[in-house]
């Protein structure tokens, strides 16, 4: 299908690089949110008087009310426009974050951080049918691991800023600063909101481009798209899983220092970082992007299976997952770019919206696999339900390819 262009101005290479900087900007804050309230858990709950298992409720209520309406907003998204949707979910959870700072009660804290998720749930439909829509076909790729990267950068930022402003100014005053912050994201896009684009295909036209011509709910639900959640949960399950129990496996299995593991750690994610932003190169320089994820995957795998077995070292274990996260990073945007093949652009917010919930259900699961794992006493087979989970991702990706009738990929912005 020949995209309309005439409702959109082309994007030249100044106006592509700040479309990513708007949409960063949001996707860093809505990260930024889902680590600022951990680092202030102990004053929390010295001032409440509730467990710290009430205060892991919190999260939990964040994550599984962004799951929850993240596919409820992106068909909104798909059927209204994405730029209104991002202000209204930058208003929201600002709005929710900062009110924090002003109540009295656990349970007035637990409606704004459920208020808060649903504003989180708009940030990943709008923004990858806005970079669709803004960003060149031939840089989409590099759009999608910038993407990715921002979240990163607000995760690493969250628990530094949220100490030294507690620091200087008292927990309650450092979540109103930090709420202010979506306001101030908030007047950034709707005053340069002219270079975001959220073209939405003609109706009849979008349905062609489907798999089969299928469209809304019959195309979240058909084959290829359900492998896709699978693929995207398996990898978040493998992500989980080396965020939350790699630092205690280590530890248990190699005799080294919390210290040392929590370096492992970091190396693992800051290579990570890096791998993500090659990876947006690769996915813009070739169409086989199904390939290349198998390979990376195959190799984290192997690599993750057997540092539970081999007789390993500090400077070898941060090596080894220094290149594991490395490698993971690498396959996000090829990733994104196979989900992106098989969604017609009418459905784009709302795929990318169903399919990232695959993300949350994983992340959701892994930590209590895992955990069990532990109880057991079989550390080492932490490292090997790594493996299996990388593997089992390669499978999804295999099948998927199978049944997939890639859709065409049209870009409101010109080449």
């Amino acid at each position: 299908m020949t995209p309309d262009n005439s409702a959109t101005t082309p994007a030249t290479p100044r106006s592509t690089a700040f479309v990513q900087t708007l949409i960063g900007s949001g996707h860093g804050l809505s990260h930024f949110y889902q680590l600022a309230l951990p680092p202030l858990f102990p004053l929390i709950q010295q001032e409440f008087d509730v467990s710290y298992a009430a205060l892991g409720l919190l999260l939990t209520l964040f994550a599984a009310t962004t799951g929850g309406f993240q596919v409820v907003a992106g068909f909104l998204v798909d059927k209204m426009g994405a730029r209104p949707l991002l202000i209204a979910g930058l208003a929201l959870s600002g709005a929710a974050m900062g009110s924090i700072g002003f109540v009295d009660t656990y349970w007035a804290m637990a409606v704004l951080v459920t208020i808060a998720g649903i504003g989180n749930a708009v940030f990943h439909p709008a923004d990858y049918v806005i970079l669709n829509a803004s960003v060149p076909r031939s840089k989409l790729g590099q759009a999608f691991s910038i993407h990715t990267f921002t979240g990163n950068v607000g995760f690493v930022l969250a628990p530094p800023t949220m100490i030294l402003l507690t620091a200087l100014y008292g927990w309650r005053m450092a979540l109103i600063c930090v709420g202010a912050l979506a306001f101030a994201v908030m007047i950034f896009v709707i005053s340069f909101g002219h270079v975001l684009h959220d073209r939405r295909a003609p109706k009849k036209a979008a349905a062609n481009e489907a798999p089969g011509g299928k469209t809304g709910w019959r195309l979240l639900l058909s084959g290829p798209i359900l492998i896709m959640f699978a693929f995207y949960m398996m990898l978040a399950m493998a992500s989980s899983g080396l965020q939350s129990f790699l630092v205690t496996a280590l530890v248990e299995v190699h005799s080294i220092t919390l210290n040392i593991a929590n370096v492992v750690l970091t190396a693992l994610l800051a290579a990570g970082a890096v791998g993500i932003l090659l990876g947006g190169h690769i996915a813009d320089r070739t169409s086989r992007h199904a390939p290349i994820v198998c390979v990376l995957l195959l190799v984290c795998g192997g690599l993750s299976a057997i540092a539970g077995y081999l007789p390993l070292g500090a400077a070898a274990l941060i090596a080894l997952f220094s290149l594991v996260g490395f490698l993971q990073g690498t396959t996000r945007s090829p990733r994104d770019m196979m989900l992106r093949e098989i969604t017609p652009d009418r459905d784009v917010g709302k795929a990318f919206a169903f399919v990232t919930t695959g993300i949350n259900l994983g992340s959701a699961i892994a930590p209590f696999i895992f955990g069990l794992i532990l109880d057991h006493g079989e550390p080492r087979w932490i490292f090997l339900a790594l493996g299996l989970f990388f593997v089992m991702g390669i499978a999804t990706v295999g099948t998927s390819r199978m049944y997939a009738k890639p859709a065409p990929v049209a870009s409101a912005a010109a080449d």
